[in-house]
């Protein structure tokens, strides 16, 4: 396991598991060794001499170990008992040192590929910050933002804990937005915290959807909440952090019955989903353990939870004596609960045996029943129902002399619950140095039940001893002895003894508060990676003493908790509606498609799908080539009727859908660039919007969307896809754009624009085209989506101070330093392309209309801009995923200096700046030309300027065929004067050849020798014809 250190190891993982078999199965001797001996047997050559020695000292030390065997101790004087239990004790130390006894030291948990990740991630953005020779600043002009998903709002203990955490992390700077499943009584207790609930549904349900971008981190609670999962697996959401907590034990108990069947399939999809989540937390530290199977190296522990006060206040109103008569016991009995650790090692049985040592001397104290047996009731709880551990307490109890009714043995996971509810008195016999309090001695003490424990250090840190209960040092059983004594009176619990039971029950009832919220805020600064413009959270000691004291148990108190006694229930019943679904999934599959023939079919499908796409890629390239060829770039006459004859030419008007037919008549239509199955929802099916894949994958089946890479394959290359974002779709529309787009005006919209329900209505849509069909404000950028309206925007900055806010504060640097690259300036330009603070705005997220015309002119600024860029930050970028334009690794590094470049080149290229309300379609203009006088730098932004730099490019291009890296050559067509030069000669001298060729063919035509006429053929006339001649001859003669 990745995460598991020093963990259960194979050997060990065998005490989790359901088993019916001895001890002997469940540690064989083929195992790993535990003590020094062992390995000296198992792994040193030794001769016959040697082994004989060998046995010797192996004998020597049965005896020694036989002497301190709980049978003959007992066997001693009273007089010398405690003498004996305190050096005996000290001698099992020795043992301990030497390897013979162990008692769990090393069954931990670390997560420490997640802790190494952690500081790795620390270093690194260190090291990058300084290598840079820029400084990063934080803005923190808004709150980060966090989604707590829920599979239902009903009443339990993760909801209490989740509340209490949500309630800290909201103090010290945290945004918190509720998404549940389903609802419940909850609903109105976060409305009291002040955090919003919206009831969703999972991503193959349409209906209510989320865009999981807008939040910096994702906490989702319980295993029942895996459908949300769905989501999280579909671009563009995947690199979106969600921290997964889990707080049952039930999936863990139900993979073994997986494994045991033979459903690869169903742990599969449980592993996919544990391996989606950056972290996966658990409240302590058994259940990483018995998780092992779905470990992916993101397990980690925030130790905490009010799940055993609550489960103890949901009992409370059982009656103790009644419990008590169905388990065989008298209500006038005294009982002793021996607890033990929750992990299964070799020494258990040894720490019980001397517990139980220690409190044969009380057996005095206690007076007889009626049948002259003991009060005293003894029960050691530990192991599980399917184990033989009471075999085990049974022959300890037989050798200390114990009689037959007193020692009882009762697994955790059977009567746990109901014995620590009517025991007088819990011991905690366990001497394993466990790495946070135990669970089943926090139950104890929140059933007001005395405890008495070890001083163990986890332990002595939340029980102060004759405080909230006692403690008895490791080293001197005898101590124990003498506290039962004090705690018993005549055979009852002392008064002292309910004093301190009743304080360990208040303690108990909010214990670990501080750490779990520590550990949630600590896990968190971990985890997300925040923006620029957010603010860091501030520090948890600033948090007040109410969320880090207690539960918000206050909260709770008028909703009922009944609840919560089918939580568990409710967990499995989950578990086996899922299998349920997943058994009619696959016989439905199998029922289409015969399982033998699985992979033959799906062999013959890749087959025939690598032929189809091969023979699209090559009739693609050949209409490139034909098409490059028979286009004419010289008068704008031959250019229309090539492109008849194209049309013509293509036969497939009738394969069109009606969405292309409509498009074709209208004067715009509107591209929405997209990037995974998750974006679906957001995106619109009308005939004035059409969709632009980012990539082949993903893209909207049935729909006749663009398919942005196979227009522009720079697109394929994952690094510039998603450093260029949904600038991309610009230059695959751009590149050749007659061939897809045919409209005078051309827009675009991003799928979060829809998301934030700030994109066009149908009232907008209709007043935007009127205004383009009756030319109100001429060439002029249209846009709907507002800077200053911008979530990350909440204190309306102006236009550079927002670009800095959201690029790390190096935005000006950034585009000065394209702006010099892009125009071979040599000498420092001090000066940025003014944007004025005046009354209006600027367009974000890629949300606007240009004429046709106009966004081609933009593209080709915007790609020699893009390629300046690239030269400047490629080389630190690309291997390290750090650029100087965020404070963390950022694989978008300049996407957003890119969303907000349409501002700046409509403002200095003269055009027109129209703010189109996206509800009412009400149009106001922004930036007019008044006040621009001595601002616009229209020499550096005029077509002119931009055409000559373009051609230029072109030239070297296609002239000099450099070999270094060069971005620019492969956002879009390439072409100049030369070009078309060039094309227009080899037209002409293909025409002059075949004129020559036809000339040729005439004059061999002519040139060739005829034969002469041998004679010529006289049709003779008909029979009929000849016989009237020859009677007409006759008569006349």
């Amino acid at each position: 396991m990745g995460s598991l250190e020093t963990g259960i190891s194979l050997k060990r993982d065998n005490v989790f598991r359901s088993s019916s078999a001895g001890r002997t199965e469940r540690h064989p001797f083929s195992q790993r060794p535990r003590s020094r001996f062992s390995r000296f047997f198992l792994f040193k050559k030794l001769d016959y001499l040697q082994w004989i020695c060998t046995m010797a000292v192996f004998l020597f030390f049965v005896v020694f170990f036989q002497m301190f065997l709980p049978g003959s101790v007992v066997e001693k004087s009273g007089a010398s008992f405690d003498e004996d239990m305190g050096g005996g004790y000290g001698d099992l130390n020795v043992l301990k040192e030497m390897g013979v006894f162990e008692f769990g030291d090393d069954v931990r948990f670390e997560p420490t590929k997640l802790l190494e990740q952690f500081h790795r991630e620390a270093r690194e953005t260190s090291l990058y910050s300084s290598a840079f020779n820029r400084t990063l600043q934080r803005f923190g002009y808004r709150k980060p933002q966090l989604a707590l998903v829920f599979a239902d709002l009903l009443v339990d203990s993760q909801k209490l804990l989740m509340v209490t955490v949500a309630a800290a992390l909201k103090e010290i700077g945290y945004e918190i937005q509720v998404h549940s499943l389903e609802g419940g009584p909850v609903h109105e207790i976060w409305r009291k915290v002040g955090i919003p609930v919206t009831i969703i549904q999972t991503c193959d349900k349409t209906e209510i959807v989320v865009d999981w971008l807008n939040y910096d981190g994702i906490l989702v609670s319980s295993i029942q909440a895996k459908g949300v999962f769905s989501c999280f697996e579909q671009e563009p959401f995947k690199l979106v952090p969600v921290i997964w907590i889990i707080h049952e034990g039930s999936l863990a108990m139900r993979s073994r019955e997986y494994i045991s069947n033979g459903w690869t399939d169903i742990l599969n999809d449980w592993r996919r989903v544990f391996n989606r989540s950056t972290v996966v937390v658990f409240p302590n530290y058994i259940l990483p353990m018995i998780y092992s199977t779905f470990d992916a190296g993101n397990f980690f522990v925030v130790p905490g939870s009010p799940t055993e006060a609550w489960e103890a206040d949901a009992r409370m109103d059982l009656h103790e004596d009644d419990m008590r008569v169905k388990m065989g016991y008298e209500p006038e009995d005294a009982v002793i609960a021996i607890l033990g650790s929750q992990f299964l090692y070799r020494g258990l049985w040894l720490e019980h045996a001397i517990i139980l040592q220690a409190l044969l001397p009380v057996l005095l104290d206690f007076p007889l029943d009626n049948g002259s047996n003991s009060r005293l009731k003894i029960i050691v709880l530990s192991g599980d129902s399917t184990s033989n551990y009471s075999v085990v307490i049974e022959a300890v109890a037989l050798n200390l002399k114990y009689p037959s009714s007193i020692v009882k043995h009762k697994a955790l996971d059977g009567d746990a619950d109901n014995v620590l509810r009517m025991a007088d008195v819990v011991i905690y016999g366990s001497f394993h140095e466990a790495q946070s309090f135990p669970d089943i001695l926090t139950k104890a003490m929140c059933f007001g039940k005395p405890i008495i424990a070890p001083d163990l250090p986890m332990i002595r840190k939340y029980v102060d001893d004759r405080v909230n209960g006692y403690l008895f040092p490791k080293e001197n059983i005898r101590v124990l002895t003498q506290i039962v004594q004090q705690v018993f009176l005549q055979g009852k619990l002392s008064p002292l003894g309910r004093n301190i039971a009743s304080i360990g029950r208040r303690t108990a009832r909010n214990l670990m508060v501080l750490e779990t919220v520590e550990g949630y805020a600590s896990l968190l600064v971990n985890v997300l990676k925040l923006p620029s413009e957010v603010a860091s959270p501030t520090n948890v000691a600033e948090i007040s003493p109410k969320f880090k004291e207690e539960w918000q148990w206050h909260l709770f108190e008028a909703v009922s908790n009944g609840t919560y006694m089918n939580s568990t229930l409710r967990s499995y019943t989950f578990l086996d509606k899922f299998v349920q679904q997943w058994n009619i999934t696959q016989r439905g599959s199998s029922a289409s498609v015969n399982p033998t023939n699985d992979v033959f079919l799906y062999s013959i499908w890749e087959e025939e799908k690598n032929i189809e796409v091969a023979n699209a890629r090559k009739r693609r390239e050949e209409e490139e080539l034909k098409d490059r060829t028979d286009q004419s770039h010289g008068t704008w006459e031959e250019v229309y009727r090539n492109a008849k004859r194209a049309v013509r030419s293509k036969h497939d008007l009738h394969d069109r859908d009606e969405g292309e037919l409509e498009r074709t008549g209208q004067p715009l239509c509107i591209y929405e660039p997209y990037f995974g199955e998750g974006t679906w929802p957001f995106l619109h099916s009308s005939s004035l919007y059409h969709g632009i894949g980012l990539s082949t994958k993903g893209r909207r089946p049935g729909a006749e969307d663009v398919d942005a890479p196979s227009r522009l394959p720079l697109l394929n290359n994952p690094y510039y896809r998603d450093i260029l974002g949904e600038h991309g779709a610009f230059f695959a529309i751009a590149n050749r754009i007659d061939r897809v787009h045919k409209n005078a005006w051309i827009g675009f919209q991003s799928w979060r624009a829809t998301a934030r329900k700030v994109s066009l209505s149908r009232i907008a849509e209709n007043a935007l085209l009127d205004s383009i069909q009756a030319r109100r404000h001429g060439d002029t950028l249209y846009f709907w989506v507002r800077l200053d309206l911008d979530p990350r925007n909440p204190l309306q900055l102006d236009f550079w101070s927002f670009c800095d806010a959201v690029n790390a504060g190096n935005c000006r640097f950034a585009f000065s330093e394209a702006l010099k690259r892009m125009y071979g300036l040599n000498h420092n330009l001090d000066s940025l392309p003014s944007m004025p603070v005046d009354s209006g705005t600027w367009s974000v997220m890629h949300s606007w209309v240009l004429p046709t015309r106009s966004f081609l002119e933009f593209v080709m600024f915007s790609r020699m801009f893009v390629d300046a860029l690239d030269v400047h930050m490629y080389d630190e970028h690309r291997p390290s995923g750090h650029c100087y334009l965020s404070l963390s690794k950022d694989k978008h590094c300049y996407s957003r200096l890119l969303e907000l470049l349409i501002n700046v080149w409509a403002y200095h290229s003269a055009r027109r700046i129209v703010y189109v309300n996206p509800e009412t379609g009400e149009m106001q203009e922004h930036h007019r030309f008044k006040g621009r006088k001595g601002q616009m730098w229209i020499r550096w932004f005029s077509y002119a300027t931009l055409k000559s730099m373009d051609e230029d490019l072109a030239e070297e291009v296609d002239t000099e065929h450099p070999s270094r890296r060069w971005l620019w050559p492969s956002t879009g067509e390439v072409f100049w004067q030369g070009v078309y030069d060039r094309e227009r000669h080899f037209r002409h001298r293909q025409k002059e050849t075949r004129k020559q060729r036809s000339k040729e063919k005439i004059d061999r035509i002519r040139k060739r020798t005829h034969q002469k006429v041998l004679g010529k053929y006289v049709k003779p006339p008909p029979e009929s014809n000849t016989t009237v001649a020859v009677e007409t001859i006759a008569e006349s003669n």
